[in-house]
Protein backbone atom coordinates (compact mmCIF):
# COMPACT_ATOMS: atom_id res chain seq x y z
CA UNK A 1 0.00 0.00 0.00
CA UNK A 2 1.16 3.07 -0.97
CA UNK A 3 1.48 6.59 1.20
CA UNK A 4 -1.10 8.38 -0.37
CA UNK A 5 -3.83 5.44 -0.21
CA UNK A 6 -2.98 5.06 3.66
CA UNK A 7 -3.39 8.95 3.97
CA UNK A 8 -6.48 9.36 1.91
CA UNK A 9 -7.82 6.30 3.20
CA UNK A 10 -7.89 8.63 6.73
CA UNK A 11 -9.00 12.00 4.96
CA UNK A 12 -8.61 13.32 1.32
CA UNK A 13 -5.68 15.49 0.97
CA UNK A 14 -4.66 17.60 -2.18
CA UNK A 15 -1.61 16.31 -3.88
CA UNK A 16 0.95 18.82 -2.37
CA UNK A 17 -0.26 17.99 0.92
CA UNK A 18 0.50 14.40 0.48
CA UNK A 19 3.29 15.51 -1.16
CA UNK A 20 4.55 17.69 1.79
CA UNK A 21 4.37 14.74 4.16
CA UNK A 22 5.88 12.20 1.73
CA UNK A 23 8.82 14.65 1.90
CA UNK A 24 8.92 14.30 5.75
CA UNK A 25 8.77 10.55 5.41
CA UNK A 26 10.72 7.28 5.14
CA UNK A 27 9.65 4.38 3.73
CA UNK A 28 11.44 1.80 5.73
CA UNK A 29 11.64 -2.20 6.26
CA UNK A 30 11.02 -3.84 9.31
CA UNK A 31 11.47 -7.36 10.21
CA UNK A 32 9.38 -9.48 12.31
CA UNK A 33 9.68 -9.15 16.07
CA UNK A 34 11.03 -5.57 15.84
CA UNK A 35 9.50 -3.10 18.45
CA UNK A 36 8.31 0.43 17.08
CA UNK A 37 7.28 1.44 20.46
CA UNK A 38 8.94 0.76 23.96
CA UNK A 39 6.13 1.31 26.55
CA UNK A 40 7.49 4.02 29.57
CA UNK A 41 9.53 5.87 27.30
CA UNK A 42 8.41 8.23 24.63
CA UNK A 43 8.41 7.50 21.08
CA UNK A 44 8.87 10.39 18.58
CA UNK A 45 7.26 8.50 15.53
CA UNK A 46 4.61 8.28 13.64
CA UNK A 47 4.50 4.84 11.54
CA UNK A 48 2.10 4.31 9.03
CA UNK A 49 1.79 0.55 7.59
CA UNK A 50 2.17 -0.07 3.82
CA UNK A 51 2.34 -4.03 4.23
CA UNK A 52 2.03 -6.48 7.28
CA UNK A 53 0.66 -6.21 11.04
CA UNK A 54 1.84 -4.86 14.35
CA UNK A 55 0.57 -5.16 17.39
CA UNK A 56 0.29 -3.07 20.66
CA UNK A 57 0.49 -4.13 23.98
CA UNK A 58 0.93 -3.98 27.40
CA UNK A 59 1.86 -5.97 30.29
CA UNK A 60 -0.23 -6.95 33.05
CA UNK A 61 -0.46 -9.45 36.15
CA UNK A 62 2.97 -11.12 34.29
CA UNK A 63 1.76 -11.27 31.07
CA UNK A 64 1.28 -9.23 27.43
CA UNK A 65 -2.17 -7.78 26.75
CA UNK A 66 -3.18 -7.15 22.99
CA UNK A 67 -5.44 -4.90 22.79
CA UNK A 68 -4.77 -3.40 19.09
CA UNK A 69 -3.81 -5.30 15.98
CA UNK A 70 -2.64 -2.49 13.07
CA UNK A 71 -2.61 -4.18 9.53
CA UNK A 72 -2.05 -2.36 5.92
CA UNK A 73 -3.71 0.83 6.07
CA UNK A 74 -3.63 1.64 9.88
CA UNK A 75 -1.31 4.13 11.43
CA UNK A 76 0.73 3.03 14.33
CA UNK A 77 1.66 5.18 17.55
CA UNK A 78 1.78 6.03 21.14
CA UNK A 79 -0.89 8.43 21.31
CA UNK A 80 0.43 9.25 24.95
CA UNK A 81 3.41 10.47 23.25
CA UNK A 82 2.20 11.86 19.95
CA UNK A 83 -0.54 14.04 22.24
CA UNK A 84 1.47 15.02 25.57
CA UNK A 85 5.17 14.16 24.17
CA UNK A 86 5.11 11.93 28.01
CA UNK A 87 5.96 8.08 27.73
CA UNK A 88 3.26 5.49 26.72
CA UNK A 89 2.15 2.55 28.46
CA UNK A 90 2.21 -0.08 25.58
CA UNK A 91 4.63 -1.45 23.54
CA UNK A 92 4.10 -1.80 19.62
CA UNK A 93 5.65 -4.82 17.83
CA UNK A 94 6.04 -6.26 14.18
CA UNK A 95 3.85 -9.37 13.76
CA UNK A 96 5.08 -9.89 10.37
CA UNK A 97 7.79 -8.30 8.49
CA UNK A 98 6.79 -4.90 7.76
CA UNK A 99 6.90 -1.87 5.14
CA UNK A 100 6.05 1.28 7.04
CA UNK A 101 6.32 4.80 6.63
CA UNK A 102 7.67 6.72 9.54
CA UNK A 103 7.29 10.60 10.54
CA UNK A 104 8.78 12.34 13.17
CA UNK A 105 5.83 13.42 15.47
CA UNK A 106 8.15 17.05 15.46
CA UNK A 107 7.53 17.12 11.69
CA UNK A 108 3.99 16.31 11.62
CA UNK A 109 3.30 18.95 14.27
CA UNK A 110 5.18 21.30 12.31
CA UNK A 111 2.81 20.08 8.71
CA UNK A 112 0.05 20.30 11.10
CA UNK A 113 0.78 24.51 11.28
CA UNK A 114 1.35 25.16 8.30
CA UNK A 115 -1.57 23.24 6.17
CA UNK A 116 -4.83 23.57 7.42
CA UNK A 117 -5.17 19.95 5.40
CA UNK A 118 -2.79 18.58 7.12
CA UNK A 119 -4.24 19.61 10.51
CA UNK A 120 -7.93 18.50 9.66
CA UNK A 121 -6.15 15.19 8.83
CA UNK A 122 -4.45 14.86 12.17
CA UNK A 123 -7.68 16.22 13.79
CA UNK A 124 -9.98 13.11 11.57
CA UNK A 125 -7.04 10.49 12.52
CA UNK A 126 -7.42 11.28 15.98
CA UNK A 127 -11.17 11.33 16.11
CA UNK A 128 -11.07 8.00 14.46
CA UNK A 129 -8.84 6.72 17.11
CA UNK A 130 -11.25 7.51 19.66
CA UNK A 131 -13.91 5.61 17.93
CA UNK A 132 -11.98 2.64 17.08
CA UNK A 133 -11.08 2.46 21.37
CA UNK A 134 -14.55 2.94 21.79
CA UNK A 135 -15.70 -0.07 18.92
CA UNK A 136 -12.96 -2.03 20.87
CA UNK A 137 -13.84 -1.48 24.57
CA UNK A 138 -17.74 -2.01 24.57
CA UNK A 139 -17.76 -5.69 23.04
CA UNK A 140 -14.75 -6.86 25.90
CA UNK A 141 -17.52 -5.04 28.54
CA UNK A 142 -20.87 -6.51 27.08
CA UNK A 143 -19.80 -9.71 25.07
CA UNK A 144 -19.04 -13.17 25.29
CA UNK A 145 -15.43 -14.54 24.21
CA UNK A 146 -17.11 -16.86 21.88
CA UNK A 147 -19.14 -14.01 20.42
CA UNK A 148 -16.40 -11.93 20.17
CA UNK A 149 -14.40 -14.13 18.14
CA UNK A 150 -17.60 -15.02 15.93
CA UNK A 151 -17.23 -11.15 15.30
CA UNK A 152 -14.01 -11.84 14.19
CA UNK A 153 -14.89 -14.04 11.95
CA UNK A 154 -16.91 -12.29 10.23
CA UNK A 155 -15.37 -8.99 10.20
CA UNK A 156 -11.72 -9.90 10.24
CA UNK A 157 -11.44 -13.34 9.19
CA UNK A 158 -7.78 -13.29 7.73
CA UNK A 159 -6.20 -12.43 10.55
CA UNK A 160 -6.49 -15.92 12.36
CA UNK A 161 -4.03 -16.96 9.80
CA UNK A 162 -1.24 -13.77 10.09
CA UNK A 163 -1.73 -13.50 14.14
CA UNK A 164 -0.45 -16.49 16.40
CA UNK A 165 -2.62 -17.91 18.62
CA UNK A 166 -1.99 -16.47 21.86
CA UNK A 167 -1.74 -12.91 20.52
CA UNK A 168 -5.00 -13.22 19.19
CA UNK A 169 -6.61 -14.81 22.73
CA UNK A 170 -5.19 -11.71 24.55
CA UNK A 171 -6.75 -9.63 21.59
CA UNK A 172 -9.99 -10.99 22.31
CA UNK A 173 -10.06 -10.90 25.83
CA UNK A 174 -8.97 -15.11 25.96
CA UNK A 175 -6.63 -17.35 27.24
CA UNK A 176 -5.19 -19.39 24.10
CA UNK A 177 -6.50 -22.24 26.23
CA UNK A 178 -10.20 -20.75 26.24
CA UNK A 179 -9.81 -19.74 22.59
CA UNK A 180 -8.81 -23.09 21.42
CA UNK A 181 -11.74 -24.94 23.07
CA UNK A 182 -14.09 -21.59 21.59
CA UNK A 183 -12.60 -22.82 18.32
CA UNK A 184 -12.99 -27.04 18.76
CA UNK A 185 -16.56 -26.26 19.73
CA UNK A 186 -17.62 -24.79 16.62
CA UNK A 187 -15.85 -27.05 14.50
CA UNK A 188 -17.56 -29.93 16.47
CA UNK A 189 -20.77 -27.98 15.62
CA UNK A 190 -20.82 -27.71 12.27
Amino acid sequence: MELTEILTRIYPLPPDSIDKIAEKSERIEMKKGTILVEADKVCRNVFLVAEGIVRAFCYAKGRDITFWIGEEGTVALSMQSYINSKPGYESIVTIEDCVLYKISIDNLHDLYRHDIHIANWGRVFAESEILRAEKALIPQLFTTGKERYEQLLQQQPHLLNRIPLENLASYLGLTPVSLSRIRANMQSAH
